[in-house]
């Protein structure tokens, strides 16, 4: 039994141009099983009316705009109405990074946030996107970020390389946070299924099964709880850069 088979990215296309390699693997699958699933969901949770959503909200549109305005709220309260500009890529990351975390609960799927590629993309997009923002923002006047204010100058020295140390670090810790926390709890998932699967006795194995589905439900809070996270510091990195705080 190889408690990591979960994890292993495989082709499905094999594409190569000019040397490029292209190809479609599982992993590029299941996130656009991921973006086509957060799509419908938006879509569905909006239902038609005269004034294009239903009066009375049914389940699935109130969770949709509870979503809505769970990360609207995040926005304003780290970078207040001006980050309401960035509201609508700072919304699909977050339902990105969910449906992948979620879709990977599924038997037989794949969880694309599992991967350090994947998470790590997404994390120096965004660092990216700050540093430049930053930058567009206040020009030359950005790089006073990494002198701490109120420090002698005769320790800016020592502190000007650990601001930039520690501002370079984002994207890794950003990264490593997402795609540890899936692989782990995938891992101890898969070990416990197959434990109850090999070494119990049928009929004794509810006590253990049971605890499979708590386990289940709490992966699934973890699952949108690194989305939550992934969101603040996206918004926390943002703010930085328009407020260089």
């Amino acid at each position: 039994m190889d408690p990591l088979h979960h994890f292993q990215v495989h082709n499905i296309v094999d594409l190569n141009i000019l040397g490029l390699d292209i190809s479609i693997s599982n992993s590029v699958v299941w996130m656009w099983i991921a973006v086509g699933v957060a799509f419908a969901f938006m879509k569905f949770a909006s239902p038609g009316s005269k004034n294009g959503r239903a009066l009375v909200p049914g389940r699935l549109q109130s969770l949709g705009e509870m979503l809505f305005q769970f990360v609207r709220g995040i926005i304003t309260d780290i970078i207040g109405q001006e980050g309401l500009k960035f509201f609508p890529g700072i919304f699909a990351l977050f339902l990105l990074v969910l449906f992948c975390n979620v879709l990977g609960l599924v038997p037989g799927s794949f969880t694309p946030t599992s991967q350090l590629i994947v998470t790590a993309t997404l994390a120096m997009g965004v660092f990216l996107f700050a540093t430049g923002l930053g930058i567009y923002k206040h020009g030359g006047h950005f790089f006073s970020f990494f002198v701490p204010g109120g420090v002698p100058k005769a320790l800016l020295v020592l502190m000007i390389p650990i601001e930039v140390i520690s501002y370079l670090s984002r994207p890794v810790s950003l990264s490593v946070r997402l795609f540890a926390n899936m692989t782990a709890g995938h891992t101890v998932l898969a070990v416990v299924f197959f434990f109850i699967a090999n070494t119990i006795p049928l009929g004794l194995n509810l006590l253990p099964l049971g605890f499979t589905v708590v386990f289940n439900g709490f992966e699934l809070f973890i699952g949108f709880i690194q989305a939550y996270i992934f969101t603040i510091l996206t918004c926390v990195y943002i703010n930085d850069a328009i407020h260089l705080h």
